[in-house]
């Protein structure tokens, strides 16, 4: 379970300069970004708020994404 406050500080790190990167918090397990949605995983109740992890899912829809986010 990701804390709350975390939730609040959060923000993609592609975006947080140039429109703010608001995270969207998906089924406990994913952040998905507002602005280019990125989707950052949540494993072991760490997000991994890496560009690249990010890359790697911008193309799959939400509904398709693992749940939970398989550690790699």
């Amino acid at each position: 379970m990701i804390d709350a406050v975390l939730k609040e500080i959060l923000r993609c790190p592609n975006c947080v300069r140039s429109t703010g990167g608001a995270l969207a918090l998906y089924r406990d397990a994913w952040f998905i970004c507002q602005d280019c949605q990125r989707k950052y995983p949540i494993v072991d109740d760490i997000p991994v708020m890496l560009i690249e992890e990010g890359d790697k899912w911008i193309e799959t829809a939400e509904s398709a994404l693992p749940i939970p986010p398989s550690a790699k």
